[in-house]
């Protein structure tokens, strides 16, 4: 963290060199990672090398599979870090989104430094939604320290929860059927 855009300027002048270069980042690199970087910068140091982005996993799919099925209708993933985005146009976002009844996937949910964000997200989604709304929570998706909870809106807040997690909280309609976290599309049964 906090590396980017060194990592970035390494891998294009690397490229440069005609060297073949893999940036690899967690998760997808087009969503919280440094695909968008890469491309920014190559563009703004005139660098001018062919740049393939490779899907991956992102932690909301993955968080997604492992408990059930929560994104199976609109929702919208927001980042609660204030490092490049500044709080008040987070807390804007969180409201839309809440007020739209998405699902919503929270990245960057809690840091040591940073820990007022979430319980303030939590405050404006109890605006919009009922106590028991399903919450997934998925931390160190896809690592040996993986761990995973299933809770609700009301008592979430009371689980370990830091920046390697990622937050699934769902809308109206989500449910838990059969210990599994699912959106309903509206399919007629």
């Amino acid at each position: 963290m906090k590396a980017e855009r060194e990592r970035c300027r390494a891998a294009l002048e690397k490229a440069v060199s005609g060297t073949t270069v893999a940036l690899v980042s967690s998760g997808d690199a087009g969503i919280y990672g440094m695909a968008g970087l890469a491309v920014e910068m190559a563009s703004s140091l005139g660098i001018n090398v062919p740049i393939e982005i490779v899907p991956g996993v992102t932690a909301a799919s993955a968080l997604a599979a492992k408990v059930g099925a929560p994104l199976m209708l609109d929702f919208a993933c927001i980042s609660l870090s204030d490092l490049l985005v500044p709080w008040k146009k987070i807390e804007q976002r969180l409201e839309a989104v809440a007020q739209a009844d998405l699902v919503v996937a929270l990245y960057n949910p809690k840091s040591k430094k940073r820990a007022t964000q979430l319980e303030q997200a939590a405050e404006i989604f109890r605006k919009y939604r009922p106590d028991n709304t399903p919450v997934a929570i998925g931390t160190a998706l896809g690592t040996d320290e993986e761990v995973i909870v299933l809770s609700d809106l009301e008592r979430f807040l009371s689980h370990e929860i830091n920046m390697r997690s990622v937050v699934i909280i769902g809308n109206r309609s989500s449910r838990v059927i059969q210990g599994l976290f699912v959106t309903p599309r509206g399919y007629r049964l």
